[in-house]
């Protein structure tokens, strides 16, 4: 079997293997950890992520493909599994900007394992700048929002990636009213003003 051509500007949300078996998937994913492909193996964990995989099987990929292909990964991949991930992408999914910018919208996976039931929480916040370069200003203490400084475990880019560019006004009524819509879904979320 060999694997479709995945072409690199795909957004993971498109998921081009939607229509593969989960038998074909997870050949299609050996192949990419042989061949060391990370995009091809990205879209494979991602899609079957989005099916509900068990965690413990997407960690383990996850692993698996740092390891065999880190260099071509690309940065939507999230490096751990969290359950809500298709639930980032469906309530993202609801908002389309209308306008051209300079602003975009990210999303802060937040480790709350030693505080809350729920393990994670998720921060909405808006920038001019790329979201992995104000996540390292939030690490870092710059203009840094408590709970990404303390809590922040990654970036998740993926469930925002149609959310880049857009014009300021647009932005923060989009990051208020993303928190909004995820907190409406049973979320716990920072930021968001």
């Amino acid at each position: 079997m060999n694997a479709p051509a995945i072409e690199r500007a795909l957004p993971p949300a498109s998921r081009p293997l939607s229509g593969e078996s989960a038998a074909a998937l997870h050949v299609l994913l050996e192949q990419s950890l042989a061949h060391g492909r990370g995009l091809a193996g990205a879209h494979c964990i991602h899609e079957l992520w989005m099916r509900g995989e068990i965690g413990l099987a997407i960690d383990a990929a996850l692993e698996r493909l740092w390891k065999r292909a880190a260099a071509s990964i690309p940065d939507w991949l999230p490096m751990r599994h969290f359950e809500q991930l298709p639930l980032l992408y469906e309530v993202s999914a609801r908002f389309r900007p209308g306008t051209r910018g300079s602003y975009n919208i990210y999303l802060v996976l937040l480790d709350y394992r030693d505080s809350r039931p729920e393990p994670y929480g998720y921060y909405v916040g808006m920038s001019h700048y790329a979201p992995a370069q104000r996540f390292d200003q939030h690490k870092a203490g710059i203009r840094a929002a408590g709970s990404v400084l303390r809590r922040g475990l990654e970036v998740l880019t993926g469930p925002t990636h149609h959310l880049q560019r857009i014009g300021r006004a647009e932005a923060l009524d989009i990051e208020s009213a993303l928190a909004e819509a995820l907190r409406a879904a049973g979320l716990f979320v920072q930021g968001g003003h």
